[in-house]
């Protein structure tokens, strides 16, 4: 089997997320402990700001990181799917499309199912990150093809 999926999605789903909240949460604990020479209006901006910042960060997570399956593996006619210990097999001819958005970081590849499999309908994985930014991903592009093949058979 072959890893189609990249190796940094456990870095954007579980360790970037700690450090970004854990920043803003820190820094709020440090202006509230401060205090600001009793300015509460500076205290109240020092506040206020991570607080959005952290619900800012959080709904753009949860929009183009958090739905990421941890690992998708390419076992010739199927595709091995994994997140959170589960695993599902897919095989290529039950994928109705292939969705590839390499201008978001990280780039990210859906793949809509003709039948749910564990995770749904809709699979999205992080493609290997490219060193190139509006290159084509060979392997999204072989992938499509594959997908193409195993409809038409």
């Amino acid at each position: 089997m072959r890893r189609i999926s990249s190796r940094a999605t456990f870095w954007f789903k579980r360790i970037f997320p700690i450090i970004w909240f854990g920043f803003l949460a820190l820094f709020i604990v440090v202006a509230l402990l401060s205090g600001m020479g009793g300015d509460q209006a500076m205290v109240l901006g020092f506040v206020v700001v991570p607080v959005l910042m952290a619900v800012f960060g959080y709904v753009i997570m949860k929009k183009l990181v958090f739905d990421l399956v941890d690992e998708v593996w390419d076992d010739g006619a199927a595709l091995v799917i994994r997140n959170r210990g589960q695993e599902d097999r897919v095989r290529l001819s039950d994928i109705i499309n292939v969705s590839y958005s390499p201008l978001i970081n990280p780039p990210r590849v859906s793949l809509m199912l003709r039948k749910p499999s564990l995770f749904g309908t809709e699979v999205t994985f992080s493609a290997p990150v490219r060193f190139i930014p509006f290159a084509k991903s060979p392997v999204v592009e072989d992938l499509i093809r594959r997908v193409d093949a195993a409809r038409r058979a």
